[in-house]
C-alpha cells in the first residue's frame, strides 16, 4: 500500500545538499544545488524527495512549477520590543512581518525590559510567544555581570538560541564593556557567543562630536571605524585564547573583513542587508534618522569591501537585525533620535533582488539563512530539506516584480528604510512544519509558531 501524504509540493526548483553533504555537525561550508525535484509531507516532516512523486497519494497538492523551494528562511538577529516596548512592536506583530516577508524561524534579542538574562526571564518571553507567534522562534540570553557565572546553565535551557554580549550601545548591565567580564562570559560555557562589536570607551569619548553637530550624516564619523576595529580585535583575541567559538554581528567596516578572515576556525560573521544596499552619504541625504542605526551604514567602499567578503567566503550569515522604532522616535532631533531600523519583513526580497542583479548566486544567499545559520546555532531539524527534517519551506518567484512599499510593512512601526524600492524576486508561500502560512502576501493562517529546539 503507498504511503499517504499531507502535503506534497510539485515541480518546485528545490535548494537541496549536495549528496556528499549529509552532515548535521557544525562545520561550514556546505554547498547547495538546485534540483526539480517533489517533496512530500506527513504530520509537519520531510518524508520524501524525488523528480516526480504521484499526486494521488497526497491530501492536498500545491504546483510551484517556476517557482524556487528553500528550506525556510531563518532570521538569526531580530529585536521584537517585548516585554516593554511593545508600542514599537510585539511579538505577535514582529512574526506576522517575519512570514508575510518569508521568514520561518527567528531568533529574538535580549535587550527588552526587563532584560532577558535568567531562566525566568527567558520563559516568559517563551509563554509570550506561545499560541500568538506566527512563525518559530527563540530567543537569547543576554550575557551580563550578573550572570557571567551562570551562563554554561542557561545557554543550555530549552528555546535558547545562546548567548548574546553587547560590548557597546546597551543598557544596564548587558552593556560589557570590561575585558574581565567579557573574559568571563568566554570562558563560561560551550555554545557560540553572539557579540555586538563596537568599543564603548571610544564611543563615549567621541559622543561629543555628535553632540556638536546634531547631524546624522556625523553617525559614521563618531562611531568610526576604529570603534569597531578595537572591538573586534580585542574579542578575537579573548575568542582565541580561551577557544571559544563567537559569532560576530553586522559587520560594517572593510577593515574589520580582513582581519576577520583570519579567524575563521574561531569566529563566524554575521551581515546585513543594510550594510549590502545603503551607503553614506546617499542614505543619509535621503532618509535622515531613517538610516540610523549600529554600528553605522559607512561610506560606500565599506559596502564594497562587505560583499568582496561575501563573495570571498568571509561571511557566513545574513540576518536582518530588524530593531523597529516608532516614525515619531525616529524624528526626534539627531543624535537623541534611537538606532535602529526594520528588516525582518524585507531581507528575502532585498536580497533576492541582489541576486537578480548578479551579486551572489541564489546557492550562496540561501545557504547563508537556512544552511549556516543551521550549523552556527546548532539548531535541530531545520535550515535544510531532508528526510526527517521539519517541513518549513520559503517559495520564492525569483522572476516577480514588486515594490516595497511602507502600506506592505505589518511592524508597528509602519516604516521601512526600503520604500519605494523596485525589487525582482518575492516570497509567495511561507510554509511551516506542512501548513501554509503565508501565501500571495496573505496570511492564512495564524499563530502556529513553535519554539525552536538545539543541539547542546
Amino acid at each position: 500500500m503507498s504511503q499517504k501524504f499531507d502535503l506534497l509540493l510539485k515541480n518546485g526548483k528545490c535548494l537541496l545538499p549536495k549528496p556528499n553533504d549529509s552532515s548535521t555537525d557544525n562545520t561550514l561550508g556546505a554547498k547547495l544545488f538546485i534540483s526539480d525535484s517533489d517533496i512530500a509531507i506527513k504530520d509537519g516532516k520531510i518524508i520524501l524527495i524525488q523528480h516526480s512523486i504521484d499526486e494521488k497519494n497526497a491530501t492536498k497538492v500545491i504546483d510551484l512549477k517556476g517557482k524556487h523551494i528553500l528550506p525556510g528562511v531563518i532570521d538569526s538577529q531580530v529585536h521584537f520590543r517585548e516585554p516593554g516596548m511593545t508600542h514599537k512592536e510585539d511579538l505577535e506583530s514582529g512574526t506576522r512581518a517575519a512570514v508575510l516577508g518569508g521568514v520561518t524561524s527567528v531568533f529574538e534579542m535580549p535587550n527588552t525590559n526587563p532584560s532577558t538574562t535568567t531562566a525566568e526571564s527567558l520563559q516568559d518571553k517563551i509563554n509570550r510567544a506561545q499560541g500568538r507567534a506566527h512563525c518559530n522562534f527563540a530567543f537569547f540570553i543576554g550575557g551580563s555581570t550578573e550572570n557571567a557565572g551562570e551562563l554554561n546553565v542557561l545557554e543550555k535551557l530549552p528555546h535558547c538560541s545562546g548567548v548574546k554580549v553587547f560590548m557597546g550601545s546597551s543598557t544596564g548591565s548587558l552593556l560589557v564593556e570590561e575585558s574581565a567580564v567579557l573574559e568571563k562570559i568566554l570562558s563560561n560555557g560551550s555554545r557560540r557567543v553572539i557579540v555586538h562589536s563596537e568599543d564603548e570607551a571610544r564611543l563615549k569619548e567621541r559622543k561629543q562630536i555628535a553632540l556638536d553637530s546634531q547631524d546624522v550624516h556625523d553617525h559614521p564619523v563618531w562611531r568610526d571605524v576604529d570603534t569597531a576595529m578595537i572591538s573586534t580585535k580585542k574579542l578575537l583575541g579573548f575568542a582565541r585564547k580561551h577557544n571559544r567559538r563567537v559569532h560576530v554581528l553586522h559587520i560594517s567596516s572593510e577593515e574589520e573583513m580582513q582581519i576577520l578572515k583570519e579567524y575563521k576556525d574561531i569566529a563566524t560573521v554575521e551581515v546585513l542587508p543594510q550594510h549590502l544596499t545603503l551607503f553614506a552619504p546617499d542614505c543619509y541625504d535621503r532618509l535622515k534618522n531613517f538610516a540610523q542605526q549600529n554600528p553605522p551604514v559607512r561610506e560606500k567602499r565599506h559596502m564594497d569591501g562587505i560583499w568582496k567578503a561575501l563573495q570571498d567566503g568571509i561571511v557566513d550569515v545574513i540576518g536582518s537585525d530588524h530593531a523597529p522604532h516608532t516614525k515619531e522616535e525616529k524624528e526626534r532631533p539627531y543624535p537623541t533620535s534611537p538606532s535602529g531600523l526594520p528588516g525582518v519583513q524585507t531581507l528575502v526580497p532585498v536580497m533576492l533582488n541582489h541576486v537578480n542583479h548578479g551579486r551572489l548566486s541564489l546557492e550562496r544567499f540561501t545557504e547563508m539563512v537556512t544552511e549556516n545559520p543551521r550549523r552556527v546555532f546548532g539548531i535541530k531539524n531545520k535550515g535544510r530539506i531532508q528526510v526527517g527534517f521539519d517541513a518549513d519551506f520559503t517559495v520564492i518567484d525569483m522572476n516577480a516584480e514588486r515594490t516595497i512599499t511602507n502600506d506592505w510593512i505589518v511592524s508597528k512601526c509602519g516604516w521601512t528604510p526600503y520604500d519605494g524600492m523596485k525589487v525582482k524576486g518575492w516570497a509567495t508561500h511561507t510554509i511551516i512544519a506542512g501548513a501554509v502560512i503565508m501565501e500571495n502576501d496573505q496570511l492564512l493562517l495564524k499563530s502556529k509558531g513553535q519554539p525552536v529546539e538545539f543541539e547542546h
